[in-house]
This record gives structure tokens, C-alpha cells and sequence, in this order.
């Protein structure tokens, strides 16, 4: 498992400017250039976070575009694509050029592949980091495909360090800020601009039976299987059931690996998704890496603590012993399950502190963080 970020380090990680003017007093022309949009079928916390993100700037009076792979829905800012899913990639400086011309700020979402902007746009710049893929890589592209994994590491590596210049960097979490300064980006070019959350609606009541809830895009790095794997440990002490929520790649291998008393919904509803997450006992989230873990937080507006492992992003939206439980290995995470699963009391004043402290993350709050890091990227660019 990977190292625990030492507290000092954290504490010194700049955070963004925690208050900024409710509106501009002049609307810039934001462009968010990412892989997906919200609408596409294989969204995930990324995309969800530039929905946000843009969603706000848009109501603080801003002209936001949002230029994307795949097809592209409507909102109420402007959405374009610049091609398929991953020609967009070598087209989106084209795209750019044809279908939005200029902008005051162009804001790259970098998953992985990057775009690199910052060495074909002339204005200035800012990268958006949900995590930096080290590890990832050779995850999705092993055996023969390693010549890709190691080929699409270190354009991510440089294209975060080389080719930024002097651009900012927004970091998701401590611990992608972490990951940014592990690969040589300087600590005073990165600020942290955390995930929010919605207000929460009305709650449905939980289960009378022990039911637990896995959230996520069905991918390797979510580790699903393995969480199956610790489910036929877990299930002869707490029975109950286990209900996969999302699709992706991976559902059919992992329809065969599973046991009794799971169930696999694919994509379901926000409200589906809320009534889950309500009548849930606990989230359990085996990921390998996050940026952040949106869906903990999701979570903690219901009262319900999650399971996770000690892994970069999950370490930072779930406090140890007090809004959940962070696993150092399989057998830890197996004990935790059926400890947190036999203990009512427990469970109950651990939704209580996750809920208290969701209240920190609101959208509003990371659209006025944002949008303050965005004015110094401007500023920034413009300087001697």
C-alpha cells in the first residue's frame, strides 16, 4: 500500500483562497477542455466535478464552453466536441482553433492523456488534477500493452512537469497535490480545490437487513473484484446483501466472480443512487487510488461511513476511526466490515461525524476556490 502523507508536508500544501468576489466585474471566457462530459456514458467524479465547476461560473455571470470527446449534451453552458473519444485527443487543438477561437482562460482536465495546451494555447492556462496516474498506467495497459503504459507515463509526467512552464496546477486533494510534488512539479504552482457535495434531500430510512453499497465505474483500479473476494469472507458473519452500483468494462468478468447475496444494478438515477446510499450500513470503496472518493462524501450527507483503503484521495475524504474505517491490508479491511457490520453504535455515531463533516464541502464553496485560483492563473500569465 502506498506510504501515509506525513502531517507536516500536508499541513504546508497551499490550499486555494477560500473567499473571492461573488461577481467579476467583468465575465471571462472560461473553456474546460476534457475527455468526457457529464452526459456521456462512461462519467464518473471527473466529469461530475467540471459539471460543477462550470455550472457555477456560469451562474457567477461567466461564458463557460466545454470542449470534449464523445458526444456532447446540452446545459446550460456550452458544450462542444471536438471528435470521438480518443481522436479528440489529436484534434483538440484544431477544435479549439474552429469552434471557440479564443477565451480567457483555458482550464485542462488532465486524466492520464494529457492535451498539452499550455505548448499550442497562447493565453494562459490551468490544469485540473484528479490523480496522477503513476501506478494506473500498467493497471489498464499490461502484458503485451506495457510499451503503452510506459509510453503513456511519461507523457503524463512531462506534460505535468515540463510542459506546464509556470502555469498553476489545481490539485483535487492533499494527496494529489502529494503526488504532483512526487514527479517534480513545484510545491508553490499547485493549489487545492476540494470536491463538494449537494445540499442533501430527504433521507430514506435504512435497511432493517445488512446491506452494503460499492459506488464507481466499473474499472480495474476500483478493485471490485477483490472486494468480492472479501465479501465471501464477510458474508457468513454479517449476511445480508452487497449491491454493486455503476458499469463499465469489468461487469461481466465480475458478474462471474460473484457469490451469493450480490447484486449488480449498472448505472442507476441520482435519486436511485441517495435512496442507496440512505438505506446503506456502510460504503465500501476497495480503490487503489483516488483523487478525491466523491462518492464518500455523497455518502456522508446520508450517514453512512465508509470502508475504504489507505490510498492516496481516500485518506483525505474518510477520517480514520472517526467518519469510517482505512484499511492497511485485505485482512484489516475484512475486519473492519464485520466489526463496523455487528456494532449498531458504532456505525451510528460514525454517520453522525461524516455527516458533520461533509457540511464543509459544498459546490459553492469549490466553485468561489476555483474561481479565485483561476483569476491568479490570468494574473499569473500576465506578469513580468
Amino acid at each position: 500500500m502506498p506510504q501515509h502523507v506525513p502531517s507536516p508536508l500536508r499541513a504546508s500544501l497551499p490550499l486555494a483562497p477560500q473567499h473571492s468576489p461573488a461577481h467579476p466585474p467583468h465575465p471571462r471566457r472560461i473553456v474546460f477542455l476534457a475527455h468526457r462530459d457529464l452526459g456521456n456514458e462512461a462519467a464518473g467524479g471527473s466529469e461530475l466535478l467540471v459539471d460543477r465547476l462550470a455550472d457555477g461560473l456560469t451562474r457567477l455571470g461567466h461564458q463557460v464552453t466545454l470542449l470534449c470527446g464523445g458526444p456532447a449534451a446540452y446545459r446550460d453552458y456550452r458544450v462542444v466536441s471536438a471528435g470521438g473519444s480518443y481522436g479528440h485527443f489529436l484534434r483538440a487543438r484544431s477544435a479549439f482553433a474552429r469552434q471557440v477561437g479564443d477565451c480567457d482562460l483555458l482550464v485542462e482536465v488532465c486524466n492520464g492523456m494529457p492535451y498539452f495546451a499550455p505548448l499550442w494555447h497562447r493565453g494562459p492556462t490551468l490544469t485540473l488534477v484528479n490523480h496522477v496516474h503513476t501506478d494506473l498506467w500498467k493497471m489498464r495497459f499490461g502484458g503485451a500493452l506495457a510499451p503503452a503504459a510506459r509510453l503513456g507515463r511519461r507523457l503524463e509526467h512531462w506534460a505535468l512537469t515540463g510542459a506546464q512552464r509556470r502555469s498553476l496546477l489545481v490539485a483535487v486533494s492533499p494527496s494529489t497535490a502529494q503526488a504532483l510534488r512526487g514527479i517534480g512539479v513545484e510545491r508553490e504552482r499547485i493549489r487545492v480545490v476540494h470536491n463538494g457535495v449537494e445540499e442533501p434531500g430527504p433521507r430514506a430510512d435504512r435497511s432493517s437487513e445488512p446491506l452494503f453499497v460499492a459506488v464507481g465505474r466499473l474499472v480495474e483500479y476500483k478493485r471490485i473484484d477483490l472486494l468480492l473476494r472479501l465479501w465471501e469472507r464477510v458474508r457468513p458473519v454479517t449476511g445480508g446483501r452487497l449491491v454493486i452500483v455503476g458499469d463499465g468494462p469489468e461487469r461481466q468478468r465480475l458478474e462471474r466472480l460473484a457469490g451469493p447475496g450480490v447484486e449488480f444494478t449498472g448505472h442507476v438515477s441520482e435519486a436511485e443512487k441517495h435512496r442507496l446510499l440512505c438505506e446503506a450500513w456502510m460504503l465500501m470503496h476497495p480503490s487503489a487510488v483516488e483523487g478525491w472518493g466523491l462518492v464518500v462524501t455523497e455518502a456522508a450527507t446520508r450517514e453512512t461511513p465508509t470502508v475504504a483503503f489507505d490510498v492516496p484521495g481516500l485518506r483525505d475524504s474518510v477520517v480514520d476511526g472517526e467518519t469510517g474505517v482505512l484499511a492497511h491490508g485485505e485482512s484489516s479491511f475484512a475486519a473492519a466490515w464485520c466489526t463496523l457490520a455487528l456494532s449498531g453504535h458504532r456505525r451510528k455515531l460514525m454517520g453522525k461525524a461524516a455527516r458533520d463533516r461533509s457540511a464543509r464541502y459544498r459546490w459553492d464553496r469549490s466553485v468561489r476556490q476555483f474561481l479565485a485560483v483561476a483569476s491568479e492563473a490570468v494574473r499569473r500569465d500576465g506578469a513580468p
